[in-house]
C-alpha cells in the first residue's frame, strides 16, 4: 500500500503498575483508545483495547500498549499512518531518539545492557508495521482521550482483564458518567489531520 493511500489513525494510550517500584509482585495494565474515521465521511469510530500482567512496571506495561495496538492494526497485513499519543515520555523518547543510539551501538547503551530489550523489539516490529508519529500528553491534565486510556489501564491492573484484541469503545458511555460525577476534563481533541501528519524516522531493526 502506498503512503498515498494509508488512513490515519489516532491511537491514545497509557499505562498502570499497582505498585510500580515496590517490592513483591505489582500488577500491571495497558490500555489503548483507537480513532478513525469511517470510510467517505467524517464519523469518528472508536475501538478499546487492555490487557494486564500480573507482575510488572510502568514501563514494561507501557512498551506492551504500543506492541498490542499496533499489531492489532496490522493484524491483516494493513498499514496506517498513525498519530500514537501517550504521557510516557519513555516511549516518546525512546521511540524517537533512544533506539537508533542503541542500533548504532549493537543494543547497547553506555550504561550497559538495556532493560526490556525483548519488548522494546516487539514494540519496534509492531511499530515498524506504519507510519508512526510520537506524540507526548502531559498526565491526568484534563486530555480526554488520555484520561479514557488511563481508565482501560488502570482497571485492567486491577482486575487483571483482557479484552482479547479490539472491541467497540465504551468511551462515549464513560466519558458521561465520569462528568455526571464532577470530572472536568476537556473535550475530546480533534482528530489528527492528514495534511500537517508528518512521521517520525523509521525505526531500526530490532535485535533479534
Amino acid at each position: 500500500m502506498s503512503d498515498a493511500e494509508k488512513e490515519l489513525v489516532a491511537i491514545y494510550a497509557d499505562e498502570s503498575c499497582l505498585g510500580n517500584g515496590k517490592e513483591g509482585e505489582n500488577p500491571g495494565g495497558a490500555g489503548a483508545l483507537v480513532e478513525y474515521r469511517r470510510p467517505g465521511s467524517d464519523e469518528i469510530i472508536r475501538r478499546d483495547i487492555w490487557l494486564s500482567e500480573p507482575s510488572s512496571t510502568n514501563n514494561r506495561m507501557a512498551l506492551n500498549s504500543v506492541s498490542a495496538s499496533l499489531s492489532q492494526l496490522a493484524a491483516k497485513g494493513a498499514s496506517f499512518e498513525v498519530v500514537f499519543t501517550t504521557d510516557s515520555r519513555y516511549i516518546v523518547d525512546g521511540m524517537t531518539a533512544w533506539v537508533h543510539g542503541w542500533a548504532k551501538r549493537g543494543w547497547t547503551r553506555k550504561g550497559g545492557a538495556i532493560e526490556n530489550l525483548s519488548l522494546w523489539a516487539a514494540a519496534i516490529r509492531a511499530a515498524s508495521e506504519h507510519d508512526v508519529r510520537w506524540e507526548w500528553v502531559k498526565g491526568h491534565n484534563g486530555h480526554a482521550q488520555n484520561e479514557y486510556a488511563n481508565h482501560l489501564a488502570t482497571r485492567a491492573a486491577a482486575e487483571q482483564t483482557q479484552s482479547g484484541g479490539l472491541i467497540p469503545s465504551a468511551f462515549d458511555e464513560w466519558d458521561v458518567a465520569v462528568r455526571k460525577k464532577g470530572a472536568k476534563h476537556a473535550a475530546p481533541a480533534p482528530f489528527p489531520s492528514t495534511i500537517t501528519f508528518r512521521a517520525h524516522a523509521a525505526l531500526p531493526d530490532p535485535p533479534r
